[in-house]
């Protein structure tokens, strides 16, 4: 089946199952050009929320869909490929939150959206790779554990340094992969781009960056500069949206992989069988989907900076 045909039979069969089908910038070109929403993963789970539509279909990791089921539990929720696991997510686990907390009594839980319902449950409240300085000042305690990106904590801590960060061993391999030695010398032969890094990067990468933003901020700051040469330090999935969007400016990748392996599973074949069968589901259980909504709703609350 050519493209042309595939995406007919994907808007059809979206048609007949009353569904939307949400993308993270993450994943292949085909399921962006296949999607009804392209965005990072709290922005899906809020237009999931907010869309007329009565079925979900998420093209993105196994927590996203998870996020999309705890704020609206009355919709179906179906997930691309259910292999699309996450771990840095993985590297937070309930039991283990649990007895840190007991060892840190009085001490809030901030917790990444990158994480299961289960950790989010167990939580005081979330906060996205955009709003985490603002959540982090919110919070009364001076001492806040962070769960689970050590690199976003710290970065949150020389944003907020008032605060006592304590860090939770967790990180995004993909973007924790970055060396300084490769950023410097593309620098070097790219003196006029402009370098933009996603927080879940190390520190001594984020010194380099001329902006520091989530995958939203940097596509966007993208759009609105009047500079021709950037230099990416996300996930290579960005690329092809920021492209589309500004036909006449250069971007520039290192050559260490900034691909996430997992984004990377939700293929064609696999939103068409969704579409199909209206499987697998993900439903968070109510015992688990209350307390986690708690948190993200008490993060929402929050006015922005």
């Amino acid at each position: 089946m050519n493209d042309s045909n595939l995406k007919s039979l994907i808007a059809r069969r979206a048609k007949e199952r009353d569904a939307v089908i949400l993308a993270h910038y993450y994943c292949p070109p085909e399921i962006h050009d296949a999607a009804h929403f392209v965005g990072d993963s709290l922005g899906l789970s809020q237009e999931a929320a907010r869309n007329p539509a009565k079925v979900i279909v998420f093209c993105g990791v196994h927590f996203m869909a998870e996020t999309a089921s705890i704020l609206c539990p009355e919709k179906t929720v179906v997930i691309g490929n259910p292999e699309a696991g996450c771990p840095m997510a993985d590297m937070v686990e309930p039991d283990a939150l649990e007895k840190r907390k007991a060892e840190l009594p009085g001490v809030p839980v901030l917790t990444y959206v990158n994480s299961s319902a289960k950790v989010k449950a167990l939580s005081d409240i979330c906060c996205t790779s955009a709003n985490v300085a603002t959540v982090l000042r919110s919070l009364d305690s001076p001492r806040v554990l962070m769960t689970p990106d050590r690199n976003l904590a710290l970065y949150a801590q020389s944003l907020v340094p008032e605060k006592e960060v304590l860090l939770w061993p967790g990180f995004c391999p993909t973007h924790h992969r970055l060396n300084l030695p490769e950023i410097q010398e593309l620098k070097k032969a790219l003196p006029k781009a402009v370098v933009l890094a996603h927080p879940e990067c190390q520190p001594k990468i984020l010194k380099e960056a001329h902006f520091i933003g989530s995958t939203s901020g940097i596509i966007n700051h993208c759009k609105k500069s009047d500079q021709n040469e950037f230099i990416i330090l996300t996930e290579s999935g960005v690329l092809y949206p920021i492209q589309k969007q500004n036909p006449g400016k250069t971007f520039y990748q290192p050559q260490t992989p900034m691909i996430c392996p997992n984004m990377k599973k939700n293929r064609i074949e696999d939103l068409v069988r969704a579409l199909e069968t209206l499987e697998p589901v993900i439903k968070v259980p109510e015992e688990i989907r209350l307390p986690a909504l708690r948190a993200v709703e008490r993060m929402l609350a929050i006015p922005r900076d």
